[in-house]
């Protein structure tokens, strides 16, 4: 009897996580492209502006955490003089014991601002460990996010988006007190802030066309492609319709490939690994866009990690894309 209890429980168990998988990994539009769309003149001088982000951030200033505050002050700062020349008026969000760490905050006004508008928020930390210079993680995912706030300063948005820089999303300050997104989120929440949406830009840099070059955790090799040519959006269940309406229009821009997972945390813990999970605590739906981090790029959290290893052609056709997916989200005015 205990024997025929335990075959049944197993399969309930395989047949649950069979449903959510199936679920989670359905996304709508068409995620590889035969080709790519020839760079256009903005995409590579967008290039080239990326790069200077990465070479600022992450070859000039370097290791950015609590324990080199000089570094750390010159990123946030360097972080505010961008979301400035794009037209912005970024403002600090101190924390921590005596204010000791900054967000970064900038915002694009919508039309509904103050009539009970929603507000998208999109966020990339800022910081690294000790160890790394961190051009991957995470100035990739910043150089995106201001370059992103330089195409939409001036777009005609319903909704309000809002770009935040966060501290302290790496270890020791994960899910604590002193990581910046859950701050923010707080915050947020205290103020009764109507977040429809975060979105969190974790590792974008890193791309290769090599057989071989992409790993999963256990199943999902069944499921995705083998090569580290495409960008991936992956989020916690209850996040899926927003990720899903995120990824079709998305792939609407045919960029760049793209691969999407919705999937309990319990099923796949990776889907939690970045800022994002500040805000499901929340009950905010939220996602996080991303290279997929140490399941293609070995540099994670060494030495290695450095300007000259990203695509910056690759991150400009991902930023392109991104900047339609959020002007649909955000409701562009005609």
């Amino acid at each position: 009897m205990k024997k025929t209890w335990f075959i049944l429980c197993l399969a309930i168990l395989v047949l649950t996580a069979g449903v959510f998988i199936t679920l989670g990994t359905r996304m709508p539009g068409e995620g590889r492209l035969a080709t790519l769309p020839p760079l256009t003149a903005e995409q590579r001088a967008m290039s080239r502006r990326l790069g200077a982000h990465v070479d600022k951030l992450a070859g000039e200033i370097g290791a950015r955490h609590g324990a080199a505050p000089a570094a750390y002050a010159a990123a946030g700062d360097y972080i505010a003089a961008a979301f400035r020349r794009a037209g912005l008026r970024p403002y600090f969000e101190p924390f921590g014991e005596r204010g000791r760490y900054r967000n970064v905050v900038a915002e694009i006004a919508g039309a509904s601002e103050g009539a009970g508008g929603e507000i998208i928020v999109v966020g990339a930390h800022y910081d690294t460990v000790p160890e790394t210079p961190g051009a991957d993680d995470n100035a990739s995912g910043v150089a995106v996010m201001l370059e992103l706030a330089r195409l939409l300063a001036s777009e005609p948005l319903t909704h309000s988006l809002r770009l935040v820089a966060f501290a302290n999303e790496e270890p020791p300050h994960f899910l604590t007190q002193d990581m910046g997104s859950l701050y923010h989120a707080r915050r947020s929440a205290r103020r009764g802030d109507r977040i429809r949406l975060m979105i969190s830009l974790e590792m974008l840099g890193y791309y290769s066309s090599e057989p071989g070059s992409q790993d999963y955790p256990a199943p999902f090799s069944y499921f995705y492609p083998d090569r580290a040519d495409f960008v991936a959006f992956v989020g916690n269940f209850r996040s899926r319709a927003a990720l899903k309406e995120a990824i079709g229009l998305f792939r609407g821009a045919r960029q760049f490939p793209s691969e999407g997972l919705a999937a309990p945390v319990v099923l796949a813990p990776d889907v939690g690994r970045s800022d994002q999970s500040a805000f499901w605590l929340q009950g905010v739906s939220a996602f996080m866009v991303t290279d997929t981090a140490d399941h293609r790029n070995h540099a994670y959290h060494n030495a290695a990690d450095v300007p000259a290893s990203l695509d910056y052609e690759a991150m400009a056709r991902v930023t392109t894309g991104l900047a339609a997916m959020l002007t649909g989200l955000a409701g562009a005015e005609p």
